[in-house]
C-alpha cells in the first residue's frame, strides 16, 4: 500500500489507547520532539496525562468520530490492549483516509493477520516483541560469557597457540583463522595459522597473498611440540594433526567425537567468519583493515554474496566490517587472473557439459591442477537456467569432483555424500562440496596407459549416472545445452 508518508519527516503522531505500551511509545516520541496526540476513553487516565503536559483527549476509539479526531496526523498508532477495539478504530480510519500510516497492536498471529487485512501498514505483537528482546538479551549474555571463557583459555597458553584451519582452507576458514590470530594477539598470546593440504584455487591464493596472511604448512614445522594450545576454526572434522584440541569454533556440527574445553558451534549462522566477528566486537578490538577485509570476504564467499543461506547475524556482521574493509582489495580477490590450466579445464567442462533441467554435470578429463575444477564449477553456475553444477576430472588415479549450488532445494554436500560417500571421501555443505573417489572403483580395470582412454569413457557415464540419481533427476538423456 502506498502511504504517501515520508517517515523521516514525520512529526505529527496520534496514539489511540494509552496503556503501558502506548504510554512508553508516547514518552519516547515526545522525548524526540514529536507532536503527539493521545486518545483514551479512560477520563482519569487522560487527566493524569494532561497533568504531565501531554496532549491527551478522552474519546472512545471504537466510535466513527475517532477518524476525524486524528485526520490531521501523519501516523496513527492503535495500541489498546483490546484487539477488537483496535480493529474498529482501524476500520474507521481506513474508511476516512487511506493515506495515513497506521501501526496496530495485535495479541496473536491470527489477530495480526486480521489487522493486516483491514489495512494496517505495520502490525506489532507485544508478546513477540518481548520474546525477541529476551532472546537478544540471552544471546548477548551468552556471547559475553563465551568471550570470557575463550579469553581465559587462550591466556593460559604457555608457549604458542596453533590455529588450525580446515584442510586445503577456503576463504571462510582462512578469514576465521586470521581473526582468531588477531584475538590472540589482543590477549597477548603468540600464534600461528596452521593448515594441511594445499591452498588451492587461484582466488584463495590471491586472497592470502593480497592480505598478507601468513599460513604455516603443518608438515613443514620442525618443532611441533611448541604448540600447547590448539584451536580449530571452521574445521569441525577429524584432523591429521596429532595434538589435543582445546577449542573449536565453527558453523557446522562436528563429525568427530573430539571434546575440546571450549566449543562454539552455531549452525544458525552461515559462516564461521560471522561468529568470530561477534567475538571481535565483544572484545571491543580495533579491527585491522586486513582482518576486516578477510572476514567480509569470508562471509560473502560462504553466502554466495548474500544470495544463499544468509541470516540476520551474517548481515549485521558484514555491516560492522564494511567500513573497515579495503574494497579495492576485495575486487582484486574476486577477480584473479585465470591460469592457462584453469582456462583449459573450463573449456573442456563447457564442451562436455550435460544439463538435466537446472542441473549441470561435466567431465573435464585429465587434469593437472584439481583446483581448476572448483573454478570451473563456479563459472558454470553463471550459465542461464543452471542452479547446480558438478565438474569432475581425473588426476593421480583419482576422480576429483567439485560441486556448487545456488538452489535452496538442494544441499550439494549431502548430494555428493549420498552419491559417493561409500566409495570415497566427500566434504562440504549446502552451497559447495567436493568428492574424491578412487578411479578403479567404477571399473575394476587395472589402470595403465593403454586402458586410460577406456577408463575415461566408462568413468564419465558411471559418475554422471550416480550423480544425477542423487540429485533426483534422470541422467540417461544427456544434452549439451547452450
Amino acid at each position: 500500500m502506498s502511504t504517501g508518508v515520508t517517515i523521516s519527516s514525520i512529526s505529527d503522531y496520534a496514539i489511540l489507547g494509552c496503556g503501558s505500551v502506548g504510554y512508553a511509545v508516547a514518552e519516547e516520541l515526545v522525548e524526540q520532539g514529536k507532536d503527539v496526540l493521545i486518545v483514551d476513553r479512560d477520563e482519569s487516565r487522560v487527566e493524569s496525562l494532561r497533568d504531565q503536559d501531554l496532549d491527551a483527549r478522552a474519546a472512545d476509539i471504537r466510535e466513527s468520530e475517532i477518524a476525524n479526531l486524528v485526520a490531521d496526523r501523519n501516523v496513527v498508532l492503535i495500541l489498546a490492549s483490546d484487539v477488537e477495539s483496535n480493529k474498529r478504530a482501524l476500520e474507521h480510519i481506513r474508511e476516512n483516509n487511506d493515506e495515513q500510516f497506521v501501526v496496530a497492536r495485535a495479541s496473536d498471529p491470527v489477530s495480526g493477520d486480521e489487522l493486516g487485512e483491514l489495512g494496517a501498514d505495520i502490525v506489532i505483537n507485544p508478546s513477540s516483541v518481548i520474546a525477541d528482546s529476551a532472546l537478544r538479551a540471552l544471546e548477548s549474555g551468552e556471547l559475553e560469557y563465551n568471550a570470557g571463557q575463550l579469553a581465559t583459555l587462550i591466556e593460559r597458553t604457555g608457549s604458542r597457540l596453533a590455529i588450525v584451519t580446515q584442510d586445503s582452507p577456503d576463504p571462510d576458514s582462512i578469514a576465521s583463522a586470521a581473526a582468531m590470530q588477531a584475538i590472540a594477539d589482543h590477549l597477548g598470546v603468540e600464534s600461528d595459522i596452521v593448515y594441511l593440504g594445499d591452498v588451492g584455487h587461484q582466488e584463495n591464493r590471491a586472497f592470502v597473498n593480497l592480505l598478507g596472511i601468513d599460513l604455516v604448512q603443518w608438515n613443514e614445522i620442525e618443532d611441533q611440540s611448541v604448540y600447547d594450545t590448539v584451536a580449530l576454526v571452521d574445521h569441525a572434522t577429524s584432523s591429521e594433526i596429532d595434538l589435543e584440541v582445546d577449542l573449536l569454533i565453527d558453523h557446522h556440527e562436528p563429525d568427530t567425537d573430539i571434546e575440546p574445553g571450549f566449543v562454539d558451534i552455531r549452525p544458525n549462522m552461515s559462516s564461521t567468519s560471522t561468529i568470530v566477528t561477534k567475538y571481535i566486537q565483544e572484545f571491543d578490538m580495533n579491527v585491522s583493515e586486513e582482518v576486516a577485509t578477510a572476514l567480509l570476504y569470508g562471509i560473502r564467499a560462504e553466502t554466495l554474496d548474500f544470495k544463499r543461506d544468509t541470516t540476520p547475524a551474517d548481515l549485521t556482521a558484514a555491516a560492522y566490517l564494511y567500513p573497515f574493509a579495503n574494497h579495492d582489495t576485495l575486487e582484486q580477490v574476486e577477480s584473479p587472473s585465470m591460469s592457462p590450466e584453469t582456462l583449459d579445464v573450463l573449456a573442456e567442462a563447457i564442451a562436455n557439459r550435460d544439463v538435466q533441467g537446472s542441473h549441470l554435470v561435466s567431465n573435464a578429463g585429465l587434469v593437472r591442477d584439481r583446483e581448476a575444477l572448483t573454478q570451473a564449477a563456479s563459472h558454470l553456475l553463471n550459465l542461464e537456467g543452471v542452479t547446480t553444477t558438478a565438474v569432475f576430472g581425473i588426476a593421480d588415479e583419482t576422480i576429483f569432483l567439485a560441486g556448487r549450488s545456488k538452489d535452496i532445494r538442494i544441499n550439494i554436500g549431502k548430494v555428493l555424500a549420498d552419491a559417493y560417500g561409500e566409495m570415497g571421501e566427500t566434504a562440504g555443505h549446502s552451497t559447495q562440496a567436493s568428492a574424491e573417489i578412487p578411479l578403479g572403483i567404477f571399473t575394476g580395470i587395472e589402470i595403465s596407459e593403454d586402458t586410460r582412454d577406456t577408463l575415461l569413457e566408462l568413468t564419465e557415464e558411471a559418475v554422471k549416472r550416480t550423480l544425477f540419481d542423487a540429485m533426483g533427476v534422470d541422467g540417461a538423456e544427456g544434452s549439451n545445452g547452450s
